[in-house]
């Protein structure tokens, strides 16, 4: 494959490109380099790529023409990428792709970023290694090259090893151990000393799947699973944020459309609904917060029909669910139960369909980490004014960029919650 480097620094590449497999790569003829400089195409004595914004700001940004006039000097610029923060992450399938051509041109950006009209006369496509700044692309322009280079074919010493790795099954690489087989006291597995291969292969899957969990289970949502692999992970220990998730269906105060502060009655469906999602996600408890008592009464007799009733022999999972629905005559009440579980009172998180909020799940994910949240769902038209205040984040609307936003609460519960901790926290 034949990289061309387009780069205000080509001898930043002069010791990554020259060394371990990339230098017996490039002695193999599997990869070859060339670079080009921008600085070549200017017409000033000064050789000047760069200038200062139009609306100013920090900073220079790279001139359109010498980019475009470095790209033309290429005989064979195949795919163009220009490494960029804002560009499409960098991935294992991004990677394959990019193997799969004939050359590949790497910009290296610099400064504060390119004219955008280079990008409206050329077609290009923008990569990012990481959520992250750095001081020029040739650095992102190396992570880049080794992904793609390693998937070439006789560029591994091992075929296999660009198969048996981190994310080309969507899942993390198993732990490796090699000699001695016991160093400062620790042994290695007795599975993989025994020979048989297909328990060695079987304890391999089920470590990428345990790790996987463990530090990046967002990766499981799209990795091809089987009912062995599940069922690995169901034996395996989670990352239970949900323990720490209480939810309060809230019927005062609340508003109507109106805006004036009301009470709502219970809904039979509210109750089940939210406690079956609640039960799910594996949250810690759904509080029903009403001030009359016939409302909370009613709610502790639809409950217990089911878990201490006829229901619970009918059906023992409503029953496992119902069991999760308690009842308070306040908000604050509903908080001063979970803080005698936890020690700790909860933070209380309000949810609104209105506006842009002002806590992200992100947040929520790092509450839920420090101790219990009660996340608060309003009735009729939302919460009040005085109950907002008092919570220590509101976050958006399901659909807040939609004019039309009128789940029910149950609904949005579910979303909520769903979009909060996912299917493997």
């Amino acid at each position: 494959m034949q990289f061309n480097l387009v780069t205000l620094f080509p001898e930043f590449f002069d010791s990554p490109l020259t060394c371990a497999l990339m230098s017996k790569a490039r002695q193999a003829g599997i990869v070859s380099f060339t670079s080009v400089n921008p600085r070549d195409f200017t017409l000033d004595r000064h050789r000047t790529v760069d200038g200062r914004p139009y609306g100013g700001g920090p900073g220079m940004v790279m001139m359109a023409a010498p980019l475009t006039d470095a790209l033309a000097s290429i005989e064979r610029p195949g795919r163009v990428v220009m490494l960029s923060p804002s560009g499409t992450p960098l991935t294992q399938d991004l990677a394959r792709a990019l193997a799969a051509e004939e050359s590949l041109t790497l910009i290296c950006g610099r400064y504060e970023g390119v004219d955008e009209r280079f990008f409206q006369n050329t077609p290009v496509s923008e990569v990012s290694v990481g959520d992250f700044v750095l001081c020029g692309g040739e650095a992102a322009a190396v992570c880049l090259i080794e992904a793609v280079a390693r998937l070439l074919p006789g560029f591994m010493g091992h075929e296999d090893s660009g198969v048996e790795e981190s994310f080309s099954e969507g899942l993390l690489e198993y732990p490796h151990y090699t000699r001695p087989e016991v160093w400062q006291g620790l042994p290695v597995p007795e599975i993989l000393t025994g020979g048989d291969h297909a328990k060695v292969a079987s304890y391999r899957r089920a470590r990428a799947l345990e790790r996987t969990l463990a530090r990046r289970p967002d990766l499981l949502a799209e990795a091809a699973l089987s009912e062995a692999d599940v069922k690995v992970l169901r034996d395996r220990p989670r990352l239970r944020l949900g323990r720490t998730l209480y939810v309060a269906l809230v019927h005062y105060p609340v508003v109507n459309k109106h805006g004036e502060t009301l009470t709502t009655s219970l809904t039979n469906l509210d109750i089940h609904d939210i406690a079956r999602v609640c039960r799910s996600y594996g949250l810690g408890g759904y509080t029903i917060v009403t001030p009359l008592a016939d409302q909370r009464e009613l709610a502790k007799r639809i409950a217990g029909h089911w878990t201490h009733g006829p229901g619970k022999a009918a059906n023992p999972d409503r029953s496992d669910a119902l069991s999760l629905v308690g009842t308070a005559a306040s908000v604050e009440e509903a908080a001063q139960a979970i803080a005698a579980v936890h020690g700790v009172a909860p933070k209380l998180v309000a949810t609104s369909a209105k506006g842009p909020g002002d806590a992200t799940l992100t947040d929520m994910r790092a509450w839920l980490g420090e101790g219990p949240v009660l996340l608060l769902l309003g009735t009729a038209s939302g919460l009040s004014p005085g109950t907002y205040a008092k919570t220590h984040g509101r976050l958006r609307g399901v659909r807040f960029l939609d004019g039309y936003n009128h789940l029910s609460v149950r609904a949005a519960c579910a979303v909520t919650v769903d979009r909060i901790l996912g299917d493997f926290l």
